[in-house]
């Protein structure tokens, strides 16, 4: 069955919109490193990671927010954190996300379980500071999960359509398609996807304060701690200044709340920036706050000053991850304290 359904998923980068995915085939050096660990751990190469492939370093850097929340072994069972993803993806209105990861729910517990993490995580992004109903030590996996899908349903919704079965596909044949990508996305048998093995892709670097209750798990942490400073570090390259510091007073200004519905906000924030900037700024505010509202001139109006697909996805990832980044640092800590250890 997997290589049946690897070869449709090869198919199925051609999805990806605005950018040309490095096929598994052809990938080299980093990228064929994090595709081979993608294969062997998470039973494929899906269209959300691959996407990144343009962008060699943003792509371990998703790798690693993916493996150690959602897939490394840990405290809190893979059903658990698969219903975050959907949660997550579900108040962030990523259909795509949703289909992929309500599907792998139901092949581990069934569509249901867990439904107070999955209520959780579907207001995580609005109100971050309500109860968490979960103990201390499951914590960072389920939090470091919510940080995960807050930043990939704004590269799905960007970057792919609303579902990952083709709009072709019959009625009738969507559901067992979903079932058998759902089944593959396991580690090949006898894999043990232990806690902090990828690391080594990215160098090390200190936690953010803001991301503070990860320390406990130390994978977590590192994987959280890398992946931003990657990110940050790549758009510190060339995406300029005021561009980055207008996202972030756009992300305290709106607090978790989404702009709109017209695109008026977007005229207001960006009246003080002009010439280049201006497209690239408009873009980053787009995808951090409502990336439903991009259109294809938005796209085209930032190609025209930066037509590489690395450029497009390190924009996209940078603002993308600031703000989960925005969205975790408003989590509160449990409640509950963590449950005792066994004698």
């Amino acid at each position: 069955m997997r290589p049946l359904v690897r070869l449709m998923l090869r198919g199925s980068l051609r999805q990806i919109r605005h950018v040309a995915a490095v096929p598994y085939a052809q990938a080299r050096g980093p990228v064929a490193e994090v595709y081979a660990q993608a294969r062997r751990e998470f039973g494929v190469v899906a269209p959300p990671l691959a996407l990144h492939s343009p962008a060699p370093e943003t792509l371990a850097a998703s790798w690693l927010l993916l493996r150690e929340t959602l897939l490394a072994d840990g405290l809190v069972s893979r059903a658990a954190k698969e219903a975050v993803a959907t949660g997550v993806s579900r108040a962030n209105d990523c259909p795509y996300c949703v289909e992929v990861h309500e599907a792998k729910l139901a092949t581990l517990t069934g569509p249901d379980a867990h439904g107070d993490l999955a209520d959780w995580a579907a207001g995580s992004g609005t109100d971050p500071g309500a109860e968490l109903p979960f103990d201390a030590d499951q914590a960072p996996e389920i939090l470091g999960t919510a940080v995960t899908f807050h930043y990939l349903n704004r590269m799905v919704r960007l970057f792919l359509p609303d579902s990952p079965v083709p709009d072709s596909a019959p009625t009738a044949g969507r559901g067992p398609v979903m079932r058998m990508v759902a089944r593959a996305m396991s580690p090949d048998a006898g894999t043990a996807v232990r806690p902090g093995a990828a690391l080594g892709l990215l160098p090390a670097a200190p936690l953010p304060d803001q991301l503070a209750w990860a320390k406990a798990a130390p994978a977590v942490a590192g994987a959280l701690a890398r992946a931003v400073a990657c990110v940050d570090t790549v758009a510190e390259r060339w995406i300029p200044e005021p561009v980055r510091d207008l996202v972030h007073a756009e992300l305290a200004v709106h607090d978790g709340t989404v702009p709109g519905p017209s695109r008026a906000w977007l005229s207001t924030a960006t009246a003080g920036l002009g010439g280049e900037q201006l497209p690239l700024a408009r873009l980053a505010l787009l995808v951090a706050l409502n990336p439903h509202q991009i259109t294809d001139a938005d796209i085209e109006e930032f190609r025209a000053l930066h037509p590489e697909d690395r450029e497009l996805i390190e924009l996209a990832s940078w603002a993308a991850l600031t703000a989960a980044v925005r969205i975790g640092a408003r989590f509160t800590r449990p409640a509950r304290p963590a449950a005792p250890a066994p004698h």
